[in-house]
């Protein structure tokens, strides 16, 4: 019978998740015998310091990967900013590929690459977050044998991202942070089998390997046609480009999105009720009191969309 030990560890955090991830790869022992590979959510164009922090903190060394570098067991991956990490057969690969849930480095990619290359080797690990990145990612992990690993929503700075972990992905362990890295140690040195399960289409749906059900909603980043995918009660939305969205997190960008349009559309009734003022105030007769009556309108208007906003004008804009 094949078997082999868990050599992966994928770990995925978003808010307040720096000082467990510091945490958890702090008190990890020199001979941990498995690659660590780390997505954090963070802001794009600012250069991350997690790696010098991780290799300070504990006994493994961490470091931001190069795109083709070889895999080594006992070392830490963190995926640098603004590019998502993903991992093939014994090298990793970095890239700048679309924005899952909003964000890149995205947590489902890294779990999910790491899972269709590794298979039941992997443990995938949630840590404190906001919305539910990382579920989606988990899923695919738990789908092909992997163990899973949830912290404990009691205790996480942010719990949003671990409950929906615990809803959806059916994790193996749910641990409070001190009992991780234990639990890491026995797993890694448990043997398992490397006989390939079968895989459900509304998983390979979720992880992009399908096509999902059409959607009747446009992609929010590029307007594409997105199409549907649901395991369980968790519903994700992808566009043709890679775009990718859980239910929440397309909510959230619709929101913004929204927003964006209706301050545009303020602006635009500001600037022509500018206009049709300084049009009004040349014209005489018929003339002026049509511009003037339009220029009314429009700044009537103006100020309903910025009531729904919540925000005032200034007088100076009228």
């Amino acid at each position: 019978m094949n078997t082999q030990t868990r050599s992966i560890v994928v770990v995925g955090a978003s808010a307040g998740g720096v000082r467990p991830v510091l945490d958890l790869v702090g008190d990890l022992r020199s001979d941990f015998p498995a690659a660590v590979l780390i997505a954090v959510h963070m802001v794009p164009g600012h250069a991350s310091t997690l790696p010098a922090l991780l290799s300070q903190r504990g006994h493994l060394q961490a470091s931001h990967p190069v795109h083709g570098q070889t895999l080594e067991l006992g070392h830490v991956y963190v995926a640098p900013p603004d590019a998502h990490l993903e991992l093939r057969d014994g090298h990793l690969s970095v890239t700048r590929g679309p924005k899952e849930n909003g964000h890149r480095p995205s947590i489902d990619r890294l779990f999910r690459t790491a899972s269709q290359a590794y298979g039941p080797r992997v443990i995938g690990v949630i840590l404190s977050g906001s919305l539910d990145c990382g579920t989606a990612g988990l899923i695919s992990v738990k789908a092909r044998g992997g163990q899973t690993i949830v912290q404990d929503p009691a205790e996480a700075a942010y719990p949003s991202m671990p409950r929906s972990a615990m809803m959806h992905a059916e994790p193996d362990h749910v641990a409070q942070l001190k009992d991780i890295p234990p639990l890491l140690e026995k797993l890694t040195r448990e043997l398992v089998s490397m006989v390939e399960r079968p895989v459900h289409a509304g998983t390979l749906q979720l992880e992009g390997s399908l096509p999902g059900s059409p959607a009747p909603l446009v992609c929010p980043a590029c307007q594409g046609v997105l199409t549907e995918a649901r395991v369980g009660g968790f519903e994700q939305f992808r566009c043709h480009v890679g775009h990718t969205f859980s239910l929440r997190s397309v909510v959230e960008e619709q929101g913004e999105h929204v927003e964006r349009a209706l301050w545009a559309a303020a602006r635009a009734l500001d600037e022509s009720a500018r206009m049709t003022k300084r049009l009004a105030e040349r014209s005489e007769g018929h003339l002026k009191s049509c511009f003037w009556e339009r220029h009314l309108e429009q700044a009537q208007q103006s100020a309903v969309i910025r009531e729904l906003l919540g925000a005032r004008r200034a007088p100076s804009e009228a």
